[in-house]
Formats: structure tokens, sequence, C-alpha cells
């Protein structure tokens, strides 16, 4: 079995992870997979500890030193915080340990980390692991293509009330899918705030709106709209578990891939 080290282990995504691939170390390992590193942020009042404790030990030990925490790892899940992508990029390159990166609302920076790390090692940016939000990625590009300019396109997305950035990752992804489509660039086209406007809406421009209240797990809607007839196309998660399982399957396909940068739909096989 390979085996992953997660990033962010003591969040909501790296719980789920934990106790999927803790469910590994028996016979039903998910995607051939086991939890071989446990990380979190440094200071953690949780290292030292036992990374999951749910009847059966894992006997993967918490802890903030990520030398430690990649040394037996085939790839690695980060599901930290934005300001932490920079250094785990670079700590993965250095170990040649591919990288999924399922983190959101990382700057330019970042992102350039990245790209760069994608030059010794393959790094899989997913702002959404799920297999359904991917899917729904392609309809959008194809619904886009297909409706030309005269339609309207607007992103709705829902989450919990303690996420911490908006729009969500996979909502700009998808404005970014919407841009690319129209042979343009989400920066140039994207209206986040429309308080105090006293206009109508701009041609091709791609509306953002985001909602943040109680447990939801993650909601997103692409509204295409002209006079007359309205398409929307919604992916709704209702269980974390979605997110990790996808994450899984990725992790296990990553692993392994040349160097280079990856997407969701790279995993799944779309164009």
């Amino acid at each position: 079995m390979h085996g992953v080290a997660v990033f962010g282990v003591t969040g909501r995504m790296g719980q789920s992870l934990a106790r999927l691939l803790s469910v590994a170390a028996g016979a039903e390992a998910p995607f051939g997979l086991r939890l071989s590193g446990a990380i979190a942020a440094p200071g953690s009042a949780r290292c030292g500890f036992e990374a999951l404790l749910e009847g059966t030990p894992t006997g993967i030990r918490v802890t903030d030193e990520v030398s430690i925490g990649l040394r037996d790892a085939a790839v690695a899940l980060d599901f930290s915080r934005p300001e932490f992508v920079v250094a785990h990029a670079a700590a993965c390159s250095k170990a040649a340990v591919p990288l999924l990166v399922g983190t959101t609302g990382f700057d330019p920076t970042a992102r350039a980390a990245l790209e760069t790390a994608a030059a010794t090692i393959p790094v899989l940016i997913a702002p959404n692991t799920s297999l359904g939000v991917a899917v729904l990625a392609q309809l959008v590009r194809r619904a886009t293509t297909a409706l030309g300019a005269d339609f309207d396109v607007e992103i709705l997305e829902a989450h919990h009330r303690l996420k911490r950035d908006a729009p969500s990752g996979t909502a700009l992804s998808l404005g970014n899918v919407v841009a690319e489509a129209r042979a343009q660039t989400l920066a140039d086209r994207a209206v986040f705030d429309r308080h105090g406007t006293f206009a109508p809406r701009e041609a091709g421009s791609i509306g953002f709106a985001a909602l943040r209240a109680g447990d939801i797990v993650g909601e997103h809607t692409v509204v295409f709209a002209t006079a007359g007839e309205r398409i929307e196309l919604t992916h709704r998660a209702t269980d974390r578990s979605t997110f990790a399982r996808g994450a899984l399957r990725a992790a296990a396909w990553l692993a392994g891939r040349p160097a280079g940068l990856y997407g969701m739909e790279d995993v799944l096989g779309l164009p």
C-alpha cells in the first residue's frame, strides 16, 4: 500500500481523510492507501497524540515536523491553511513526494510555488476533490461554449459558517472555466460585490454570490440566463466524506505520475 501524509490533519478535511485511511489498516484499504504521516500546524496542541482514535489505534502520531510526516509517504495531501502552501510545496519537492493541494484561498505567490514544485514532482491542484464537481466543471465549459455571449452567467455558492474564504475556491475555479471558454480572464470579468452600484448588469460579466450559514457542506450553482429562459447546473455535497473519498482516489492516481501540474479532470480522464 502507498503511504499518505496529511497536512492539516486536525481540520475537518484532515479528520475525514484520517478516518478513511485508518480503516486502511484492515483489508478494506481505500485505493491501496494507508495513513503514514499526520501533520498539524506548528505548535498544535494535538502534536504527540494519536492521529485518530475511534476504537482502532492508527499507530501514527500527529507532528508539526514536516520532514517526519513525509518520511514514509508516497503522496501528500494538503488541506491545511493558505499561508502554509509555499512551505509544504517546497518540503514535498525536496522529499520527492507528489502533492495534492486541496487548500483554497492561497495567493499568486503560493500558486507560483506550486508551479515551481511541479517541475520536479507531480502536483495536483484541486479546489474541490468531489468527482461530481469535476464533471460539473466540464458541463459548465460545454454550456458556456454552446450558449455563447448572449447568456448572463452567475455563480452562487453556500458553505458552513466557519469557512474562511469567499467566494469559495470551487466557485472561482468554475468562474475561470467560464472565462476561459469565452477567451477572457476572470480578473477582468468577475463581479464580487454589487452593493451601492446603481447600474444595470454589465454584459459579459461573471457574477458571484456567497452564503455562509450553519453546517452546509458545500453547494455550487452556475446560472446561465437570457431573455425567456434559464439553465442552472448545480452540485450539492451533503457529506464531507465525499471530498475525502475523491481526494484519496486522486492521491492514488497521482502516486507515480511524472512531474507536472494536474487537476481533477486528469484523474477522471476528462478533456
